[in-house]
């Protein structure tokens, strides 16, 4: 029989996992992640640095040894399993990034403690599910981009020959014409900005731009939309469907284990009758 001392740690590793797991435990982390966002932001004001400064660094480093102390709660109780979860990964190298030193050399990877701000995308679910449904859309995302990418060097070609010699600066070059059509596409001053004057020179360029923002913009843009909603979707019901699973398993198990009780009672009701017609032969 193994000592008390040999089943201590398995149990406290149990009580660990429950902590950490615990609803408790992820409102805590999700405050403690809003509270270093509020800090990182006042830390850009120079005049609040100037008046609490030491106060918001010294908040700043602990929370970060919180957050430190948490992933190696939790390599402690999954071990290399921790690995195995995306999420975890992402907050350990999120973490990994505040542990930077502040030195010149690393002030780029400084300026990413921001990122810890992400975090939240981790500890809420709402946000994991928007996250793996945008993952789940991205091959029929790559197939859209890959047609947009074809249409965009069609149309720069031709407002290149087309625009090219009167407007040098807007299409002179394929690279010009690409940016300026991009600008076109968001509709940002596109009118004012581009197609009157283009239209000033050529009167039909309308003929031109018109078509390529109802492709671009109207249709393949949406089509965007369209997949990762469709995405969306099919996450939402294969969450349903393995709810409604578990729901079904439970309620055969509570039936099975109903059903055993009733024949344990049938029994018992047998024996007791049993009993009753002996005493009374």
């Amino acid at each position: 029989m193994p000592s008390s001392s040999e089943s201590t740690p398995p149990v406290a590793l149990a009580r660990l996992q429950r902590l950490l797991e615990s609803k408790g435990m992820q409102r805590a982390i999700t405050g403690l992640i809003l509270v270093n966002a509020a800090i990182l932001g006042l830390e850009t004001s120079a005049s609040v640095m100037a008046e609490i400064g030491p106060i918001l660094l010294l908040s700043d480093r602990i929370i970060v040894g919180i957050f430190v102390v948490e992933i190696l709660a939790k390599l402690l109780v999954y071990r290399l399993g921790f690995f195995k979860n995306a999420w975890n990964v992402f907050d350990f190298t999120v973490v990994a990034i505040s542990l930077a030193p502040a030195s010149a050399a690393f002030s780029v990877l400084r300026a990413l403690r921001v990122l810890r701000v992400l975090r939240l995308i981790s500890v809420i679910p709402s946000m994991r599910k928007v996250v793996q449904a945008l993952l789940q859309a991205i091959p029929g995302m790559g197939s859209i981009a890959a047609l947009l990418g074809l249409l965009y060097y069609v149309f720069s070609v031709m407002a290149t020959k087309l625009f090219g010699a009167a407007f040098p600066d807007w299409f002179g070059t394929l690279g010009a014409s690409a940016y300026s059509l991009f600008q076109i596409m968001t509709l940002e001053s596109w009118s004012m900005g581009i197609v009157r004057p283009v239209m000033d020179v050529f009167p039909f360029a309308w003929a031109f731009f018109v078509p390529f923002i109802l492709v671009t913009t109207f249709a393949v843009l949406n089509l965007f939309i369209a997949i990762i909603v469709n995405a969306m979707q099919s996450q939402h019901d294969a969450e349903r469907e393995q709810a409604f699973e578990e729901i079904t398993r439970q309620s055969h198990g509570d039936a099975m284990r109903l059903e055993d009780d009733i024949k344990a009672l049938h029994r018992e009701v047998q024996q007791i009758r049993s009993l009753l017609e002996r005493q009374g032969s």
